[in-house]
């Protein structure tokens, strides 16, 4: 990143290992040692922002102490995605900083730009919910597409499920498989019909299945919606091109399906769309790598627009697409 210094890497389980042990690939370009985490070394250390990147729970017990001390905060969790208490609680575990909710930024960067730039402590969404907003907000604001009857059909790559192994993500569980789960189960689920109703002025009920497809990274999503009338394929791609007018990471497709190859590596998404005649539905399509414009690339879009910079700044990796 050419405007900010890399300070500080805490890590709970690698606490004294030099980074590229653990990742040996990032060997001369990341020096840093993991360091047990410890706020007042990073006061030290004139930190300006924190990226908490731990399991559920954990963020929303260090916040807080981060926000006192000037620093502000980019999380990666999902502690800090909802507005409402009782609705985070329903799909995790009681929330012991409730009051930092109304206060946090849900982080989809071209969604909520102006919000984030002011913005203190930001939530980060993660893979599937940003695989699958981008595409169907702009259309519900304009009225294109009904809020019901939307069905979200998404496939991930096996990082997604985070590093630690579990035995259905080991490679022999994985490899020549391909397998729904969480079937009207998964927590994305009421934060994305959340994040909808607010953007649409009313509820949005989803149909949402995820399945893991045997690939390290990348996600595809397919999105089925109803058109409202006069919603042709030119107004649906003049709406998204209105609304994401000179968002450096978003590349409209139209028709052409996009591919996960093309965005690996990098924080763009691609979104393709086309209106099947014969059912009267609208085909959305988008493709982002997970672990990029999924998780830390967004982090990264985040922080730069919390801290006054170049939203592109660190993020324009060259697509390696074969």
């Amino acid at each position: 990143h050419p405007e900010v210094t890399l300070a500080c890497l805490t890590c709970r389980q690698e606490a004294g290992q030099p980074f590229e042990a653990i990742y040996p690939g990032m060997a001369s370009w990341i020096g840093q040692t993991c360091e047990t985490y410890d706020p007042a070394s990073l006061v030290g250390a004139g930190v300006e922002v924190a990226f908490t990147a731990l399991p559920h729970k954990l963020p929303m017990s260090l916040v807080p102490g981060l926000l006192d001390h000037g620093i502000k905060v980019v999380d990666l969790s999902a502690d800090f995605r909802f507005k409402v208490a009782a609705d985070y609680e329903a799909a995790y575990q009681a929330h012991s900083c409730a009051g930092l909710l109304g206060e946090a930024v849900y982080g989809l960067s071209e969604v909520y730009t102006d919000q984030i730039k002011n913005a203190r402590l930001v939530g980060n969404p993660g893979c599937y919910p940003t695989s699958i907003l981008m595409p169907l907000i702009p259309l519900l604001k304009a009225g294109l597409i009904a809020p019901q009857g939307i069905i979200a059909d998404a496939k991930s790559g096996v990082s997604g499920a985070g590093r630690s192994a579990t035995a259905t993500t080991h490679f022999c569980h994985v490899n020549e498989s391909f397998k729904a789960y969480k079937v009207a189960g998964h927590r994305h689920t009421p934060e994305m019909e959340a994040v909808l109703a607010e953007q649409a002025g009313q509820p949005v009920p989803l149909i949402f299945v995820p399945h893991l497809v045997p690939m390290t990274r990348g996600m595809q999503s397919t999105l089925y919606a109803v058109p409202t009338a006069g919603a042709s394929e030119e107004a649906i791609g003049d709406c998204l091109a209105d609304y994401y007018s000179g968002c450096a990471f978003v590349r409209l497709r139209g028709q052409q399906p996009p591919d996960t190859l093309h965005v690996k590596g990098t924080n763009c998404i691609d979104i393709a769309w086309k209106i099947d005649p014969r059912q009267g539905r609208l085909i959305l399509m988008s493709a982002i790598d997970n672990l990029v414009k999924g998780a830390a690339g967004q982090a990264v879009q985040n922080m730069n627009l919390m801290l006054g910079l170049d939203e592109t700044a660190g993020l324009r990796s060259v697509p390696f697409p074969f």
